[in-house]
C-alpha cells in the first residue's frame, strides 16, 4: 500500500479525487509522475477497482516503461493487468483484435517512414504527380497532419475546393489510402485514426472498451493532439472517469500536431470537470522559478498558475552578452572548465540549450579543441549530418576527384536517376585501367553498353569542371552558392516544406557561416585547407567512453530533464524567438509557443542558470546584428546577478505607408536643395575611443585606430573586417560603438 504521507496537499488531493472528469495542471518538476502512479495504487487498494480497469497513457515508449517499472513496484500483486502503454501501442492492441470490422485484416502490417516513402513513390507515378511540384515528402506531412485532425481524403477534397495545389493534395491522399489498404497496412498516423474510426462504426466494440476501461488517466495531456483527443473523449464518455495531466505552460509542440486547445478547453468539454493545481516544485532555486514564472506570465492563452518552491532562494541568474559567437562558446567552455577545476561538478552537471540545432556547430568545436567531453542529443555531431557530408562531398570532388567516395556519395544527389547498374559498368572500367572513379565518368563515353545514361554523367562532370575552373576567381563563399543553385539542393528542401528541411537548411546556413568565418580568419584562404581544417574537427576523439559529458541539446529534446547547471545560449530576437515566429501571420501565437519553450530551458536548471547573447552572430555567412531575446527583458531583473545590463525593449516607430502617392508627396513637399542639411554639427565628444569596435552602415564591422580633433569634427581612422582601413568624419560616419 502506498504511504500518502508521502505527498503534498495538492498531490494528495489529485490521488483521492477517483470518480469523474479530473485535469492536474502539473507545473515542472512538481512531481506528476508520483501522483499518477499513487493514484493507480490508491484505486486498486482502496477503491477495490480491478487492475484490468485502468488505462494509463502517455507519449514515449521511455516514459510508459518508466510508469509501467514505478506501478509495478508501488502497486504489488495485479499491477500486470493495468494497461500502461503508448497511445501508439493501445491502438496497436485494439486494432489486432478488431481491425477485421474495417475490412483489414487483422495481421496487418505497420508502415515506418522508409516503407512511406516508398509507398508515395508510387501512388505518384501512377497518378503522373510531378515531384518537383509536389515533393513526396511534403505530400506525406500534408496528409500526416490531415490525420492529426481526423480529416479523411473525402473531407479534404471536399476542403480544398477552389485550390489546386490542395485538390492535387486531395487527389494524392485518396490514393495513397487505397493503397495501403491493398496492401493491408497501416501507417503511424492511421493507427489512431482507425482506432477512432472502429469505435464510431462499431458501437459493440465501443462498449467493449469503455467497460474494460472504467478509468482512463493520460499524461503529458497537453501534447495530444486532435484524433488523439477525439480517442480519449469517446473511450470515457461513458463513465466520465477521465484523469488528465499536463502543463499548457510546457505545450511546445505544435509543429508536430499538438492541439493546445485540448487542455485549455477541457472544462468545456467536460463541465463537471474538477481543476488541481501542482505548483510546488521541487527542482529548483527559488531565483530560477521566479524567472520562469516572470517570462510564461507574459502569456495570454494559459491556465493561470506560478511554481514555488521551499528549495533555497540559490544564486542569482547570471546574464552575459557577447560580441560574437565565438566569444559566448568560449565563455561558456571557459566556465564549465572552471567549475571542473574547483571540483565544484562534473562534466554531467552541465546542459548547454539553444533553439535550433545548427548552433551546435561553434560548442562542438570549441570543447574539441579544449578536450571537454561532450555528447550530442536529439541531433548528430554537426559535420556527421547528412546535408553537411553531401556538401563537403562536393567540395571534396572539386579539390580531388580521386575520393571515390565522395564522388559515389553525391552522384545521384541531389536525383540524377543514375542507375546501380551504370555505376557498376563505370567502377567495372575504373578497376580495368586503374582509374579513379570520377576519371573513368570523364571517360564516360569510352564506356560500352551506358546508352542514355551517358547523358545522365555528362552533366555533372561538366559541373564539377566548371567549377573547378572557378575556383581561382570565386570566394569558397561564393563557390558554395554556387554548389546549392546549380545543384538545386537548397531549392529542394524548401520545395520538400516539412521541419526537418528547415532544419536541415539551417544546418547548411550554418556550414556557410564556417566557410565565411574561415575565408576572414585565414591568410591565404584554399579550399584544401579548409577541408583539412573541417576534417581536424570532425575527426578528433577525445570523448571519453563513460557519461561523464555536457550534453548539447535543443530545448525541444530538453523537456522532461533537468540538470544542477544550464546554459540558455543564443538569447537573441530572431533566434529566440525566432524570425520566423516574430514574422509570422500570428506573431502573437507563435511566440507564445516560443515564450512556452523558454520556460520549458529556465525550469531545467535546478542550481544555476545562465543566459547568454551575442551581439553579432553569423547566419548564412552574414553577420546579423540582433536585439537581446524579449524572454530576456521579460525576467524580473532583480533576479539577474552579475550581467551584461539589459536595456528596455526597443521602440517600434510606426513607418509610413510606402506607396506611390506617399512618396509622390513626399517628394513634392521636400524642398530643391537645403544647406542646413548638409551642415556638420559637431559632437561634444564621441561614445567611442582608440581600439573600441565599431559598425557603419556600409562597411559594416571595424576596430577605431586614431581618432584626430579637428576644428570642426573629429576625423575617424577605421580597419574595417572587410572594407580596409578607411578615414572620415564622425558627423558623417555615423560611427556605433557594439
Amino acid at each position: 500500500m502506498s504511504d500518502l504521507e508521502l505527498l503534498n496537499r495538492e498531490q494528495r488531493e489529485a490521488v483521492l479525487c477517483t470518480e469523474g472528469p479530473l485535469l492536474i495542471l502539473a507545473g515542472a518538476g512538481s512531481g506528476k509522475t508520483r501522483v499518477l502512479t499513487y493514484r493507480i495504487a490508491h484505486l486498486i487498494d482502496e477503491c477495490g477497482v480491478n487492475p484490468w480497469n485502468i488505462l494509463a497513457i502517455t507519449f514515449t515508449n521511455k516514459a510508459a516503461g518508466e510508469m509501467r517499472e514505478r506501478v509495478d513496484k508501488i502497486v504489488g500483486y495485479g499491477s500486470e493487468s493495468v494497461w500502461v502503454s503508448t497511445f501508439h501501442s493501445t491502438c496497436v492492441r485494439i486494432l489486432r483484435r478488431y481491425i477485421d470490422r474495417l475490412g483489414y485484416d487483422t495481421n496487418f502490417t505497420i508502415y515506418d517512414t522508409e516503407d512511406q516513402k516508398t509507398t508515395m513513390k508510387s501512388v505518384c507515378s501512377r497518378l503522373q504527380i510531378d515531384t518537383k511540384m509536389y515533393k513526396e515528402r511534403a505530400l506525406l506531412n500534408a496528409i500526416s497532419h490531415a490525420k492529426d485532425e481526423y480529416i479523411s481524403p473525402n473531407e479534404f477534397r471536399l476542403e480544398a475546393e477552389g485550390d489546386y495545389r490542395k485538390q492535387k493534395i486531395a487527389e494524392v491522399y485518396l490514393e495513397y489510402q487505397k493503397e495501403l489498404k491493398k496492401n493491408n497496412a497501416l501507417d503511424f498516423d492511421d493507427l489512431i485514426v482507425k482506432t477512432v474510426e472502429l469505435f464510431q462504426s462499431c458501437p459493440d466494440v465501443l462498449e467493449y472498451y469503455q467497460e474494460r476501461f472504467r478509468y482512463i488517466m493520460v499524461d503529458e495531456y497537453q501534447d495530444t493532439n486532435t484524433v488523439q483527443f477525439k480517442l480519449i473523449s469517446i473511450l470515457a464518455k461513458k463513465y466520465q472517469n477521465l484523469c488528465v495531466v499536463g502543463d499548457d505552460d510546457q505545450s511546445i509542440y505544435k509543429f508536430r500536431g499538438a492541439n493546445i486547445g485540448n487542455i485549455l478547453n477541457f472544462e468545456k468539454v467536460f463541465p463537471k470537470a474538477r481543476v488541481i493545481k501542482l505548483e510546488q516544485n521541487y527542482r529548483s532555486t527559488r531565483n530560477i522559478l521566479n524567472a520562469a514564472n516572470g517570462v510564461i506570465s507574459n502569456n495570454r492563452g494559459r491556465k493561470v498558475k506560478a511554481l514555488w518552491t521551499e528549495n533555497e532562494e540559490g544564486d542569482a541568474l547570471v546574464f552575459q552578452q557577447f560580441q560574437n559567437g565565438y566569444e559566448e562558446a568560449e565563455y561558456i567552455s571557459g566556465e564549465i572548465q572552471k567549475k571542473i577545476r574547483t571540483g565544484g561538478a562534473e562534466y554531467r552537471d552541465f546542459a548547454i540549450l539553444y533553439r535550433t540545432n545548427a548552433q551546435s556547430r561553434l560548442f562542438e568545436e570549441k570543447f574539441l579543441m579544449a578536450n571537454v567531453p561532450y555528447k550530442l542529443i536529439g541531433g548528430i555531431n554537426f559535420y556527421s549530418r547528412k546535408e553537411i557530408k553531401d556538401l563537403l562531398a562536393y567540395l571534396k570532388t572539386i579539390n580531388n576527384g580521386k575520393d571515390d567516395l565522395a564522388v559515389r556519395r553525391i552522384i545521384n544527389v541531389p536525383k540524377r536517376g543514375i542507375g546501380a547498374v551504370t555505376l557498376n559498368k563505370v567502377q567495372a572500367y575504373a578497376d580495368s585501367r586503374g582509374l579513379g572513379f570520377f576519371e573513368a565518368m570523364e571517360e564516360a563515353n569510352e564506356i560500352p553498353g551506358l546508352g542514355k545514361a551517358l547523358l545522365k554523367i555528362q552533366p555533372f562532370v561538366h559541373l564539377i569542371h566548371e567549377l573547378r575552373l572557378k575556383l581561382s576567381e570565386i570566394s569558397l563563399e561564393q563557390l558554395m552558392e554556387e554548389i546549392l543553385d546549380r545543384t538545386g539542393y537548397a531549392q529542394e528542401l524548401k520545395d520538400e516544406d516539412t521541419d526537418e528541411a528547415k532544419a536541415r537548411l539551417e544546418n547548411i546556413d550554418e556550414l556557410i557561416s564556417k566557410v565565411v568565418a574561415y575565408e576572414e580568419a585565414a591568410e591565404h584562404a584554399n579550399l584544401s585547407e579548409f577541408l583539412e581544417e573541417v576534417a581536424l574537427v570532425a575527426d578528433i576523439d577525445s570523448l571519453e567512453e563513460s557519461d561523464n559529458r555536457v550534453l548539447l541539446m535543443t530545448l525541444h529534446s530538453a523537456k522532461g530533464l533537468e540538470f544542477p547547471f544550464v546554459f540558455l545560449a543564443g538569447m537573441e530576437d530572431g533566434i529566440f524567438p525566432s524570425y520566423m515566429s516574430i514574422t509570422a501571420e500570428n506573431p502573437t501565437e507563435e511566440i507564445e509557443e516560443e515564450r512556452r519553450l523558454c520556460y520549458v530551458g529556465i525550469t531545467r536548471a535546478m542550481k544555476e542558470l545562465t543566459l547568454t547573447s551575442a551581439r553579432m552572430r553569423m547566419v548564412r555567412g552574414e553577420n546579423m546584428f540582433n536585439n537581446i531575446s524579449r524572454f530576456v527583458r521579460e525576467i524580473p531583473q532583480e533576479l539577474i546577478g552579475r550581467k551584461t545590463p539589459v536595456p528596455p525593449a526597443p521602440k517600434v516607430e510606426q513607418m509610413p505607408a510606402n506607396t506611390s502617392y506617399t512618396k509622390a508627396k513626399e517628394v513634392f513637399k521636400a524642398k530643391t536643395f537645403d544647406p542646413q542639411q548638409f551642415k556638420v554639427v559637431k559632437a561634444d565628444k564621441l561614445d567611442y575611443t582608440m581600439g573600441d569596435r565599431v559598425s557603419h552602415m556600409k562597411f559594416g564591422m571595424g576596430t577605431v585606430l586614431e581618432i584626430v580633433e579637428g576644428g570642426r569634427d573629429y576625423e575617424v581612422k577605421v580597419d574595417f573586417d572587410r572594407a580596409g582601413v578607411k578615414r572620415m568624419f564622425a558627423s558623417f560616419a555615423k560611427l556605433k560603438k557594439v
